[in-house]
């Protein structure tokens, strides 16, 4: 019975460090909201912009720092009024994480508009997505684990973008090429924040 009992405290004590790990400033409705704004760009995107490499490329950074500004502006205001240095440090950790993805893509996408040869610019939309879930992945150690399904959804869309792109080259160029991924990735990172964080403390605020 006492090896049981300090079994069964040994595995408590692994589940409240797990929690302790686990960063906590992500919010289920910015997320949401970011993934319904790239649906949204793409549904009142003109037809004109996908004939444009520019253009299209122009426009779809202007939604992705639309929709990061969303995504972060809880975890904004949150580091800005908790004074746990703790919490505050956990958050630089897993921008950290995040950042070196995110500046791969800046670079990128830069590089590719400088280049003459605009076909390249097809691929970019499965490189955004490939970035992006290299960025998930890096930030899973702090985040639910369910997380690492989401990543996955990124480099699986990632890959098809990028052998569609080589099949179709500029003239498959598509909003929805952008709004699908991270729209719906979105969406599924939202879901496993509020089944794995937020409805928990829901649970435990109403006991």
């Amino acid at each position: 019975m006492r090896l049981d009992r300090a079994l069964e405290q040994i595995s408590e004590i692994h589940e409240h460090l797990a929690r302790s790990t686990v960063y906590r400033g992500y919010r289920a409705a910015p997320a949401a909201i970011s993934g319904m704004v790239a649906i949204l760009a793409a549904i009142i995107q003109p037809r004109s912009l996908s004939s444009d490499p520019n253009a299209f490329v122009l426009y779809w950074t202007f939604v992705a720092i639309a929709a990061f500004l969303i995504s972060v502006a809880g975890v904004v205001g949150n580091y800005l009024h908790d004074n746990d240095r703790n919490n505050r440090r956990r958050t630089f950790v897993v921008f950290g994480q995040l950042a070196p993805s995110l500046c791969a893509a800046v670079v990128t996408t830069v590089a590719f508009l400088s280049s003459e040869d605009k076909t390249a610019v097809a691929f970019l939309p499965g490189i955004w997505s490939l970035l992006y879930g290299l960025g998930l992945l890096a930030s899973r150690p702090f985040l639910p684990r369910m997380i690492g399904w989401g990543a996955l959804f990124y480099l699986l869309c990632g890959c098809f973008l990028l052998r569609r792109a080589a099949l179709m080259g500029i003239a498959g160029l598509s909003p929805w090429e952008v709004a699908l991924p991270f729209g719906l990735g979105q969406v599924l990172g939202a879901a496993i924040l509020y089944w794995n964080l937020e409805r928990r403390n829901h649970g435990q605020t109403s006991s």
